[in-house]
């Protein structure tokens, strides 16, 4: 294609100048940016950066929210031949640390004064960072630190140079090639110091537009960016995928204002990761538990109707007169109004990704007719690796390989792929490369699983974590504990679950309460409770949670493969896994070691038999201090059923 970035930019204010290229809500009123605003405002911040020094070739951090001045900022960053590198604004100060001294940055953009106090935070150990640009310049006029400014400056410094030197920034952009490093983004270094995953415009804007062609994206799209723009998945649905089709973005006001600004956009092309779906069907059965019996009774019967014949239709298959009568009736009366409070009554194609998502969860989406998909892919492999076609979306599996990605399973049941989207390597580490890429171009995605006999990739687990129980009834059994852990946080009242089982006898798990669902619960049978410590502890969210555990149980026995994996024990925790107590990390994956280091001595009274263990907890607020949880725990035992076998 011999595309860059700014290549595209370029091309779309020429074809389409005048139309819609970004939406931005600010103090309640969305704000618009044509195509031609927004490469003037990236040719002003390219020349600003000039002046101040910015090289081909260099860094600059990002840690800014979705937001115009981000977008335009990473734009004029590659137009000058610099590689933009966005940081996760929940991260604290001692995680920037690494990334910035990694890739010796100089230059870097924060949002507002809480990233400006961070990388202020982060400066004492980065001898590199000499300028930091804010764009929200809200208490910030009294700072004097060296090298910090606001955006704005920048931008007036670069209006002035661009009207001095008018062919300076088009110059600039034709010097750039497809295969130039364009961008980095940092791994969550579950284990270790996290890795910077470089990509070049090719290799991005190769991905981008074979998941815009298997969906037939047009530049009529409306996206919501509201995930972290340090995320891939996000950078690519509202960056990569943004410059390569030409659609409306729309940044929400603030995290606080999402669900409103959701149903404002109304976006036909929509992406969120399980928990995010998981918390929007919470919220609506929370609210219909507390609607009038008539209604209860009206949803209760519809929905009955939807789970029966809505997959059905959206599978493109026929259905019965009556059923089509009555669902028709249900569109009118429930569903239409339900995807209209969710914000998805325009939604055309929506996506999950990053965990597995529960049948149940997904079959209600697509039961109310929204077209919800899964895909599979990963920071290493630009995003799209497999997806799935619209009358071929099931829960249990991930998609068929998508254009130009080829896909092979290794002794072990490894995943490998080949693909024009490969990272093209780690930077400033060749071994880590190394053991991820192969001489002839396969990628090693460290994923277990199988194509199955529709040509779908089903994954197993982690290849490292899938492991073998050892003695007892199920001696050598295979132990998958993603797989344990993501059947039981299908249940609405299962936020978080990290299960042990590998070279041990038995499988127990330790289990984070969603606390607005089980809180909900609790009011309803008049549970009183003083917080997350005290509600966790009940007997009676113990016997819920048992429930749980034996359905999953249950539903394990009939897995010939993995009726070893059913759980024996387990426990609620006394407080949330949390990415700033390094329980998870900042894509909100369970660091299953350090927690088991960290709470080793509830995962010893879980296999020692113990009724309760107490534990003292430490801390970490979002202001920095520190402090301390304390409990004593219950342990509970589950009910562990006989395999099922397979009938001959």
């Amino acid at each position: 294609m011999g595309k860059t970035f700014p290549l595209m930019l370029l091309q779309h204010a020429l074809e389409r100048g005048h139309s819609l290229a970004m939406r931005e809500k600010e103090y309640g009123i969305w704000q618009t940016l044509s195509w031609i605003e927004l490469t003037q405002l990236v040719e002003h911040i390219a020349c600003g950066l000039h002046c101040a020094g910015l090289k081909r070739g260099e860094h600059m951090v990002m840690i800014c929210g979705n937001r115009p001045s981000l977008y335009a900022t990473m734009l004029a960053v590659q137009s000058l031949g610099a590689i933009p590198v966005p940081l996760y604004q929940d991260a604290v100060a001692a995680e920037c640390v690494f990334p910035i001294n990694n890739t010796e940055v100089r230059f870097a953009l924060a949002e507002d004064q809480e990233q400006v106090d961070k990388l202020i935070e982060a400066r004492t150990q980065c001898p590199h960072l000499s300028r930091i640009y804010y764009d929200d310049p809200r208490g910030l006029r009294n700072y004097l630190e060296p090298g910090l400014s606001s955006l704005a400056t920048l931008i007036d410094a670069g209006k002035a140079f661009a009207q001095e030197h008018p062919l300076f920034f088009r110059n600039e952009i034709g010097k750039g090639q497809p295969d130039d490093v364009t961008a980095m983004f940092f791994t969550s270094g579950t284990t270790g110091n996290p890795k910077g995953v470089v990509h070049t415009h090719h290799t991005l804007l190769n991905r981008a537009r074979a998941g815009a062609d298997f969906d037939r994206l047009t530049d009529r799209e409306e996206v919501l960016a509201y995930l972290p723009p340090a995320w891939i998945g996000q950078n690519t649905f509202s960056y990569a995928q943004w410059l390569a089709c030409g659609y409306v973005v729309n940044c929400p006001e603030s995290s606080a204002t999402v669900m409103i600004d959701l149903k404002e956009v109304g976006p036909t092309y929509y992406f969120a990761p399980p928990r995010v779906f998981e918390g929007l069907l919470t919220s609506v059965m929370i609210r219909m538990e507390d609607a009038g019996a008539i209604k209860r009774r009206m949803f209760h019967a519809f929905m009955d109707v939807a789970r029966r014949v809505g997959p059905t239709r959206m599978d493109g298959k026929p259905v019965g007169l009556l059923d089509a009568i009555k669902y028709q009736l249900g569109d009118w009366l429930v569903y239409g109004p339900l995807r209209n409070n969710l914000g998805m009554s325009r939604v055309r194609v929506a996506y999950t990704a990053g965990e597995a998502i529960g049948p149940d969860l997904f079959s209600f989406y697509r039961s109310i007719g929204i077209n919800l998909k899964q895909l599979y892919g990963s920071t290493e492999t630009a995003v799209f690796v497999c997806l799935q076609p619209d009358h071929e979306a099931r829960a249990d599996t991930v998609g068929v390989p998508c254009e130009g990605v080829e896909i092979k399973l290794s002794e072990s049941g490894e995943i490998l792929v080949k693909s024009p989207g490969l990272l093209k390597g780690y930077y400033k580490n060749e071994a880590a490369t190394a053991e991820v890429l192969t001489a002839d171009g396969w990628y090693h995605t460290s994923d277990a699983g199988f194509i199955d006999a529709s040509g779908h990739l089903k994954i197993i687990d982690r290849v490292k974590d899938v492991g073998r129980i050892k003695g007892g009834a199920f001696d050598g059994a295979m132990f998958a504990p993603k797989y344990v852990e993501n059947k039981l946080k299908f249940f609405s009242h299962i936020k978080e679950a990290v299960a042990y089982g590998d070279q041990r006898e038995r499988v127990c798990v330790m289990v984070n309460i969603d606390f607005e669902a089980v809180g909900n619960w609790a009011e309803r049978r008049n549970l009183t409770y003083a917080g997350y410590t005290d509600l966790a502890q009940k007997p009676e969210v113990y016997e819920l949670i048992r429930e749980c555990v034996e359905k999953v149980n249950a539903d394990l026995s009939r897995d010939e493969l993995l009726a070893g994996s059913q759980i024996s024990r387990f426990l609620v925790l006394h407080k949330e896994l949390d990415a700033d107590d390094g329980e998870l990390t900042r894509t909100n994956k369970v660091r299953r070691g350090f927690i088991g280091d960290k709470y080793g001595v509830l995962v010893e009274a879980l296999y020692g038999g113990k009724s309760e263990q107490y534990i003292e907890t430490q801390v970490k607020f979002e202001d920095g201090r520190t402090g301390s949880v304390s409990a004593t725990l219950r342990m509970g035992d589950a009910k562990v059923f006989s395999p099922v076998k397979a009938a001959a």
